[in-house]
């Protein structure tokens, strides 16, 4: 039974964040022999999360290979050594998640962390870079006589490639910017007994609860959602930190599900309400237009005109979503935001973000629980990085 080992671990980004890697390697300290070595790409990354994901890796290793050993780990991260020795507080919620996932692994073993110089961590550097060059990951384990080899493919998507994480990511785009990155992922409800009979449904009429479709769609989404930062399509977004959902039962019971699948209490924000009907609610289209065909036909091209009864007009409801969008971006500069609305308020947001007239109100098809992923950079400049995206549905 090995009694000690050494966990030698590096990490390291091309681009901080960019293509990323981590090395990693397992040592016997009686014999000096390596038990186990390894080279994970990881795709997109910084180089503290490839530092981390180095340690993690040399975990999952030892608990494979030397389950009874102690263990001393020795890497060149001033951050990640003094963080996990407890002497720097942990501020980044990322760098917090990988630092719980550090602890799970460890449990009740006796680990020790030693920060050594860059020179003398050399092998672990070399794995990593192995990763970055190969783009694939490679796991070598030494048993015995025989050597264990397992690889995987980990290619940079052709969406990470081109993703700037801090910036726009068009050349065009503004680069004197002063306002944090924003980013705002909008959630339609779920379905209702109204959206299925394709009723409107607005501001101050039925107010249905979800339908049994309309819950699966709101499960879904938090399972999709709950990848976002982690792994999947959405790996390069960071972790969303706060869900907000409109005051009408739909969208806050569509948040609900979700906020429970991430941990995350739900806010509401008045502004995310869906438009007013005033006397359209309730009716189908050609309802509206049969017994209101002069209004109707007024109100589909003109901004100012509002529906009968307290309804609201396009002009109107556009100042109360930009007011309520301007305060979300402030609230919440630097972070991920879930906002859970309907398809109106998204369609008021796509409008903002493409600085587009009228038209962008009635362009844009969005289903119950899709996404859109929006960056702002307050009012400065803003980028659509998806639109109605409805793969996990």
């Amino acid at each position: 039974m090995t009694e000690r080992i050494i966990i030698e671990a590096d990490g390291g980004s091309r681009g901080n964040p960019g293509p990323a890697g981590s090395g990693v390697l397992l040592i016997e300290v009686s014999s000096g022999k390596v038990l186990a070595e390894a080279a994970i790409f990881l795709g997109i990354a910084t180089n503290n999360f490839a530092e981390y994901k180095a340690v993690i890796t040399g975990l999952e290793l030892a608990n494979e290979l030397a389950p009874e050993a102690q263990i001393l780990i020795r890497m060149d991260s001033k951050l990640v050594v003094e963080q996990m020795s407890g002497r720097w507080k942990i501020k980044h919620e990322q760098m917090a998640d990988l630092s719980t996932e550090l602890a799970e692994l460890i449990g009740n073993r006796h680990v020790d962390f030693e920060w050594i110089p860059r020179e003398q961590n050399y092998r672990a550097d070399a794995l990593a870079n192995e990763a970055m060059d190969a783009e694939q990951s490679s796991i070598r384990k030494f048993t015995g006589q025989s050597l264990t080899v397992e690889t995987s493919q980990a290619k940079v998507s052709v969406v990470d490639a081109e993703y700037n994480p801090l910036l726009p990511s068009s050349v065009r785009a503004p680069r004197n910017i002063s306002k944090q990155l924003t980013t705002v992922i909008l959630v339609r409800h779920g379905r209702t007994l109204l959206t299925e009979s394709h009723r409107i449904s607005g501001r101050g009429g039925e107010d249905p609860q979800l339908s049994e479709l309309g819950v699966l769609d709101a499960t879904k989404a938090g399972l999709e959602l709950a990848k976002v930062g982690v792994t999947g399509s959405f790996a390069s977004v960071i972790k969303p930190t706060a869900i907000l959902a409109s005051p009408i039962a739909r969208a806050q019971e569509t948040a609900s599900v979700i906020g429970k699948q991430l941990g995350l209490a739900v806010e509401i924000h008045e502004d995310l309400a869906e438009i007013a009907f005033g006397d359209w609610d309730g009716h189908t289209n050609q309802e509206v237009a049969t017994n209101w065909p002069d209004l109707y036909s007024q109100w589909r091209g003109d901004e100012l005109i509002s529906p009968p009864g307290g309804g609201e007009s396009l002009s109107d409801f556009d100042k109360r979503v930009q007011r309520g969008r301007r305060e979300i971006l402030e609230k919440y500069a630097g972070q991920t935001v879930i906002v859970v609305s309907h398809v109106m308020p998204i369609r008021g947001f796509l409008k903002a973000a493409i600085a587009a007239d009228w038209p962008a109100y009635w362009r844009t098809s969005i289903a119950p629980c899709s996404l859109t992923i929006l960056r702002f950079w307050g009012d400065e400049a803003a980028e659509i990085s998806c639109v109605n995206y409805s793969g996990h549905l």
